[in-house]
């Protein structure tokens, strides 16, 4: 992962929200009500934005503009059902972050 994209990645985070946002979707059956189950089936761990807008008590906007920066850098991905996207964390993107991350503090001994 390039130094960019490192950076981005912890710009994102280091607001408490989006920190949240990806926490919580650690555990998307905390999260989700009723999920239908072609979404279980097709887009295990998705949840809609509606249930993490009520999580996170922002409007909708706010959390909509916080998924899809987060999608943007590859932290989440998202899939479409009819009117409504659900998200999910990019497990591999993360653990590949991570161990990015930890590989430049420890080359460059911070």
């Amino acid at each position: 992962m390039k130094n960019e994209d490192l950076l981005a990645v912890l710009k994102a985070l280091s607001n408490e929200t989006r920190l949240n946002i990806l926490c919580w979707l650690s555990e998307p059956d905390k999260l989700h009500k009723d999920l239908p189950s072609e979404i279980q089936v097709e887009f295990p761990g998705g949840v809609c934005v509606a249930d993490i807008q009520e999580k996170a008590g922002l409007a909708q906007s706010v959390i909509s503009t916080y998924l899809s920066s987060m999608q943007k850098i590859g932290l989440l991905e998202s899939r479409r059902y009819g009117q409504w996207t659900y998200y999910r964390r990019n497990e591999g993107a993360i653990d590949n972050f991570l161990e990015d991350f930890a590989a430049g503090m420890q080359a460059k001994k911070l």
